[in-house]
């Protein structure tokens, strides 16, 4: 099949905007998506930090409604745009592969967390149980809580938390974030942490295509102010599921998982800038590689949405089913805004 008049793969047009707005652009964005990924684990686990949990409940359902939104409108729509592109062999221009590469990464990611959870959530489990590391002991018996004063954590009906007065806000001196019950079954606290690392994977796979997106297009502008909203309200959403891992409140892993969440455009959009001058955004070759990645990114966070944002957090959740009214439909509420917005950050980019 001859190719398209359009599909040169040598650059036509200048870019938009200088190298060193390009270059401090990295930085920008690091700050501003390191600062909103770490505001709610940070107000969580650490003394003295303490904000009410109304304004804690918002971050993690507004991120969930941004989860769900970045999945079809920022990364299925694009997706299919570029695997429909004119420069592409003409099977792509009569089936579906955007959608079938999404399906593919859906039902990957369910295999995926089927055998994480099969044969690791024993560590997941340990995690859970203990945030010592290299013991089984229960948290209780060394005085880290009062024994026989718990109470579900929010979003497991198997997991229990520390009781705090209500004097005491999310930052006390309280050593452990979680405490289960020796005769509880352990597979919802793992499957929570399971479910986070799947999602922390669905983002920073795509959020390195979006820093490589960043660092070599023409339209650099409008872009670049998309993606700062777009990778803070992300990283909301990441860093308060991050934030409520059933684990040590000393455990480093939410802090490592959103630095790392941080980093991943930063380090995009360098390797974008280093091969700026011999990468096409027009090009065959990058229709192709950029909407398989969409794609699969797609599959991946409508999984992660759809199954821990909306079931597990809410359907599921036995705190939903006893809530007020008038706190479900706000939580609801909060949900589609987050979904609403970024919904509309897709007109530009």
């Amino acid at each position: 099949m001859d190719e398209p008049v359009n599909c040169s793969p040598n650059r036509e047009e200048p870019f938009e905007g200088s190298i060193g707005l390009r270059i401090g652009a990295i930085f920008i964005i690091l700050v501003t998506s390191a600062a909103t990924t770490l505001f709610p684990v940070i107000t969580r686990r650490l003394p003295r930090a303490h904000v009410p949990d109304s304004v804690f409940d918002f971050a993690r359902y507004f991120g969930s409604g941004v989860i769900i939104a970045t999945s079809f409108i920022h990364l299925l729509a694009p997706g299919t745009e570029e695997l429909t592109s004119p420069c592409l062999n003409a099977n792509f221009q009569v089936y579906p592969f955007s959608f079938a590469f999404a399906m593919i990464a859906a039902f990957m990611t369910f295999f995926v967390e089927i055998m994480a959870f099969r044969f690791g959530s024993k560590k997941a489990e340990q995690l859970a149980y203990n945030g010592h590391a290299g013991g089984h002991h229960h948290p209780a018996e060394h005085g880290t809580v009062p024994p026989n004063v718990t109470e579900p954590l929010s979003g497991s009906s198997d997991v229990e938390k520390t009781h705090q007065p209500k004097d005491v806000g999310l930052g006390s001196d309280i050593e452990e974030v979680a405490v289960l019950d020796k005769d509880a079954p352990l597979s919802a606290a793992a499957s929570q942490i399971i479910g986070v690392l799947i999602l922390e994977f669905g983002v920073i796979f795509h959020s390195v295509i979006i820093g490589i997106t960043l660092g070599t297009t023409t339209d650099f502008t409008i872009l670049f102010i998309v993606i700062i909203f777009h990778q803070m309200f992300e990283g909301l959403g990441l860093g308060s599921r991050l934030a409520t891992l059933p684990i040590s409140r000393k455990s480093l892993i939410p802090y490592i998982g959103c630095i790392a969440y941080a980093l991943v455009t930063p380090i995009g959009l360098a390797i974008g800038l280093g091969v700026r001058t011999t990468y096409n955004e027009d090009s065959a070759r990058a229709n192709y590689v950029t909407g398989i990645f969409d794609s699969f990114s797609a599959g991946i966070l409508i999984y992660t949405g759809m199954v821990h944002c909306l079931a597990h957090d809410m359907i599921m959740n036995d705190k939903f089913r006893t809530l007020p009214m008038g706190r479900l439909l706000f939580n609801i509420f909060t949900m589609l805004l987050g979904a609403g917005l970024m919904a509309l950050l897709g007109r530009w980019a």
